[in-house]
């Protein structure tokens, strides 16, 4: 049978319909990437105006521009299901002039995920971007976009230092008409010497009766006074760093073995120096020490049994003086010799220049000590050659750190001048002293000038005489009335100048401490042993 021919509007194998149906949504297409493209321009200018106002002010969203945003973003997804795969593209960004840290990191993302990314790289919006965007971004608003920018950043910087005053300059706020108000000053020179010029009476040397050249004469000597102390300040330092460190040497040349501390009564005591204790008990490091018979252990619990069994609650020897709860106990070397020894050892960790450890049938000691219910505690001690030849009263003297500052230094040096006095002889501490001990002896011998001085009522004043009534020998008094400067030489002749302000700091400090840290002569029951 023939066929029949097909009309041109006929579909009956559905060829012309499909034909028709990809012309039409060919068309749709490209309407799409035209609305795209005009939405991706608009996107871009509108990045480009918040970023160049993002320092002056913030830019708030309105829900028209979420709605526009959304349709965008519901636009461009249709547009990548429909349209055909397009090559990812770079185009460059451009920076507004506000370098916040948010914008410039948000920059950056977006640069790494179009890197990264193969599909088609979205702008700071979220649009596909087209040739028309690209050729958008340097067109001519850019310049308008960089103008509006600075000249906002102008206004803010002009508002922020519109508050700040305007400075004044030297020649407009100062009077160089000003003058001195004394009558008859020029003005010129300063009461220190180192100005040119004066303006008040604080700093006018003919109100002070001096002339512009005294004045810079006495600025000159103060100036060398200062640098001969400094000077002097340092070479101490120096002496002392130096000292120091030939301690720590000796130290160390007579063993690594020092011991640290002591366990003394109740007191744990930290050691200064090192003390020949014999190695097996110096290589411990920690002592412990019956605080009555002075005996050392290795251990507490040789301690704790050592104490139960311990018989002394007072040191050896004869208590020659008692006044309340102080007493000091005379100890011979001969007759007591490991007492005497074990005290020359705890001396040592105090002191840096004892050097007697063990010879000690020559001497005599005084154990000062403070009563308590469970005896009588060891405070400090001083020692004295049976015969001397240079007459020295004090040989070794130390107070125990736990009763330093507090007045029985001065209570040890007072009763070996009481024991002088007994014997009627002139004392002298044997050098060398140490440092501690030198200031404990200089104070003393101040303290006791000073009390003469005030006692005085004569016109006329003998050193000798001041030595035989308070048995001082008279090369102390001499030293410590120069470091008065209470001793002048005048026309050929030694005045000693009669202080007051000094006396009368002694007498407020005196009455301000009492009368309980001192010896009372009274209370010695004493007789010199023979042979002295």
């Amino acid at each position: 049978m023939p066929r029949r021919k097909r009309n041109a509007g006929s579909s009956s194998d559905g060829t012309e319909d499909s034909d028709f149906s990809a012309d039409h949504e060919h068309t749709d297409r490209i309407e799409t990437y035209g609305r795209t493209r005009r939405n991706t321009r608009l996107t871009r200018a509108s990045l480009r105006l918040s970023q160049s106002s993002q320092d002056s002010s913030p830019v708030q969203t309105s829900p028209a521009e979420v709605v526009t945003f959304s349709a965008r973003r519901v636009t461009r997804s249709r547009s990548l299901q429909q349209g055909p795969p397009v090559t990812p593209k770079k185009y460059p960004l451009r920076q507004s002039r506000s370098s916040g840290s948010d914008t410039e990191q948000h920059v950056e993302d977006l640069k790494r995920a179009a890197d990264q990314d193969e599909s088609l790289p979205r702008t700071p919006t979220g649009n596909a971007p087209s040739s028309e965007s690209d050729i958008d971004v340097s067109s001519p608003n850019a310049s308008h976009d960089d103008s509006l920018a600075k000249e906002l950043s102008l206004k803010d910087s002009g508002s922020d230092l519109s508050h700040r005053p305007k400075r004044r300059r030297f020649h407009e706020s100062y009077n160089f008409n000003m003058k001195c108000p004394t009558p008859g000053c020029n003005s010129q020179g300063h009461l220190t010497g180192k100005h040119e010029r004066h303006f008040s009476i604080s700093g006018c040397p003919l109100f002070h009766n001096l002339s512009v050249d005294e004045c810079k004469t006495r600025a000159s000597s103060r100036d060398k006074q200062v640098e001969e102390r400094t000077l002097s300040h340092r070479q101490d330092e120096n002496r002392h760093d130096t000292r120091h460190q030939e301690k720590l040497q000796g130290q160390v040349a007579e063993g690594s073995n020092m011991i640290k501390t002591i366990v003394f009564g109740r007191y744990e005591l930290d050691t200064w120096y090192h003390s020949p204790y014999p190695e097996e008990y110096a290589r411990l490091g920690r002592l412990y020490m019956c605080e009555f018979c002075l005996k050392y252990m290795k251990s507490q619990t040789i301690l704790r049994r050592h104490m139960a069994k311990c018989v002394w609650k007072h040191p050896p020897g004869d208590e020659i003086y008692r006044k309340g709860n102080i007493s000091v106990f005379e100890v011979d070397g001969k007759k007591n010799k490991i007492y005497c020894q074990n005290l020359c050892l705890l001396a040592k960790l105090f002191l840096d220049h004892k050097t007697l450890y063990y010879d000690v049938e020559p001497f005599l000691f005084y154990v000062m000590t403070e009563a308590d219910n469970t005896g009588c505690h060891l405070v400090g001690y001083f020692s004295k050659e049976k015969n001397s030849f240079l007459n020295y009263n004090v040989s070794c003297i130390l107070t125990m750190p736990q009763y330093m500052r507090q007045g029985y230094g001065k209570m040890l040096i007072d009763f070996s001048y009481l024991l002088s006095k007994v014997e009627e002889k002139v004392g002298s501490p044997e050098r060398p002293l140490s440092d501690l001990g030198l200031i404990s002896y200089r104070s003393y011998w101040k303290e006791v000038l000073l009390r003469y001085l005030n006692q005085f009522q004569g016109t006329e004043i003998s050193i000798k005489e001041i030595s035989q009534e308070t048995a001082v020998n008279p090369v102390d008094i001499v030293s410590t009335l120069q470091s008065l400067q209470m001793l002048k030489y005048w026309k050929g002749k030694h005045l000693v100048l009669k202080r007051q302000d000094l006396i009368d700091d002694w007498k407020a400090k005196e009455t301000k401490r009492g009368s309980s840290k001192t010896i009372e002569p009274t209370a010695l029951k004493w007789t010199p042993p023979k042979g002295t």
